[in-house]
């Protein structure tokens, strides 16, 4: 029978070296596997002294590639990464071997092969995979590299990959309705500033010129002064208007980067109908389904709950969820801060209180994100539906503006003739 060497960590994290007779690479994988081990390189004994340089060569190859900047992996393809990794590794084969596979796989796509590359070299040369990730901040994140490395110390890395997927595909698909909920009144905004633009640089001129012409010394009614007022401002000061309006879109950008602005902003968000149902939802989810996946990889609760404040994406949330971990660092529970917050509506509340007095707080956790991610999706139906008739109205009241401010002289004129 075959002998195989193998590179290994055990539950403690610790790396452990030996050999193990199989009847081929993918059985000496079960095996140790079976042992609680978690193999990070397995090779045929004869070819072991081979393997590694050549495993160097690829990843030298791919290195040499021409990247702009540092390389990122997006996030769906990261998300894809993930679920193949799990599948890989939940097969028995070893961790350089299976981020070799997926480098070759990567193929043309020079940023996913170069990170691959690079985290499997670091692993070849005794980093543990979590410190490997750590290496590339910008595709891994925080929560990322957590799970990872609590899953290393579980010996469960398969495992948690397949609930880092799971999460990360949920993620995608919430993002994903809140865009589409999004993109329909961006559309008739943009379509509606569009028109009103053109109506006032180039038709609205042209019937000032007949009224000066028709009605001299006559003063306008009072909507049409306005209307033909504003129509002068955005024909002689167009550039400036332009400028302003995108000074005010970076200067919007910058707020919510920082944290007083982006805190403000999000409150805004937070308390505005009809918006205001739908960030709470999705925040509440986002963060429950977050903490529940981390806990339940064996993430302690204190980390679990700072890395759901760096990762919220709501300010609001985000200090809500930090006065929760600094009470709980206290000695007090979860549900009693949460309450305190003000920010968790009580049905959220009332389930982490009964996951804490079972003792089954991460599948609560995650029971509470598939409840409200359900009502996200309620959620956008009704503000799509809402939506659309008050962008009709919108729109009609802009153009149906103008139209009458420029018919309104036309009496004076009927009148005249």
């Amino acid at each position: 029978m075959p002998t195989f060497q193998y590179t290994a960590m055990d539950g403690a994290g610790k790396e452990k070296r030996g050999k193990i007779e199989a009847a081929n690479e993918q059985d000496a994988g079960a095996k140790l596997k079976h042992q609680g081990l978690f193999i990070t390189n397995i090779s045929s004994a004869k070819a072991s002294g081979k393997r590694g340089p050549a495993n160097k060569a690829k990843g030298g190859k791919k290195g040499g590639a021409i990247v702009l900047g540092t390389p990122v992996i997006k996030k769906k393809k990261l998300t894809t990464f993930t679920r193949q990794m799990a599948t890989l590794l939940d097969a028995g084969q070893a961790l350089v071997r299976a981020l070799r596979t997926l480098e070759r796989q990567a193929g043309k796509d020079v940023a996913v092969a170069r990170v691959l590359g690079d985290i499997a070299d670091s692993v070849e040369g005794g980093t543990t995979f979590s410190e490997a990730l750590a290496a590339h901040p910008k595709t891994f994140s925080k929560l990322y590299v957590s799970m990872v490395r609590a899953g290393e110390a579980a010996g469960q890395l398969e495992g948690t990959l397949q609930n880092l997927a799971m999460f990360m595909e949920k993620a995608e698909r919430i993002a994903g309705k809140i865009k589409s909920a999004m993109a329909y009144p961006a559309v008739v905004l943009t379509v509606a500033l569009g028109i009103t633009t053109f109506l006032l640089i180039f038709l609205v001129p042209k019937f000032a010129q007949i009224f000066d012409d028709m009605l001299p010394g006559e003063e306008l009614p009072g909507l049409t002064q306005f209307v033909v007022s504003t129509s002068k401002i955005l024909k002689e000061q167009f550039i400036l208007v332009a400028l302003s309006l995108v000074g005010l879109v970076l200067l919007f950008h910058f707020a919510k980067k920082t944290k007083q602005g982006g805190y403000f902003i999000d409150a805004v968000f937070f308390k505005t109908p009809p918006f205001a149902s739908l960030v709470v939802r999705s925040s509440v989810a986002r963060v429950s389904r977050t903490l529940g996946t981390l806990m339940d990889s064996g993430v302690s609760v204190l980390q679990a709950l700072q890395i759901a404040a760096e990762t919220s994406g709501n300010e609001v949330i985000a200090r809500a969820i930090r006065s929760v971990h600094d009470s709980v660092k206290e000695g007090e529970g979860m549900s009693k801060p949460m309450a305190g917050t003000g920010v968790f509506p009580p049905i959220c509340v009332s389930m982490v209180e009964v996951g804490e007095e079972t003792g089954a707080l991460p599948s609560m956790l995650t029971r509470i994100a598939d409840v409200y991610e359900d009502e996200v999706d309620r959620a956008v139906e009704a503000l799509t539906s809402m939506i659309e008739p008050i962008m009709i109205v919108f729109l009609a009241v802009i153009v149906g503006t103008i139209v009458i401010a420029m018919f309104l002289p036309m009496i004076s004129l009927i009148e005249n003739l």
